[in-house]
């Protein structure tokens, strides 16, 4: 996923366990070890703005965009589509 968390890098900074900030944020610990290793398909607005609260930080801090290491192979995948079938049969 192009989404990167970073909730671990500021608990660390922050001198927190991630069950103090599930208590203070008001989450399961289970629910913000999914956030934290990033497994969740989605986070709610309010979670991330309690997050943010409690931690000092921006959203920024806890969410950081990384292309997709596959988007080359996905190019070199959509050239050879273009190939015309009898030429792709022809082998």
């Amino acid at each position: 996923m192009p989404i990167s968390v970073d909730i671990d890098v500021m608990l660390a900074r922050r001198k927190m366990s991630v069950g103090e900030l599930a208590e203070r944020v008001g989450i399961t610990p289970a629910n913000l070890a999914v956030l934290k290793n990033g497994r969740a398909k989605a986070v709610r607005f309010a979670t991330l703005a309690a997050l943010c609260e409690v931690l000092g930080c921006q959203p920024g801090d806890l969410l950081r965009w990384e292309a997709e290491e596959s988007e080359e192979a996905e190019g070199v995948a959509e050239g050879a589509a273009a190939v015309p079938a009898a030429e792709a049969a022809d082998g």
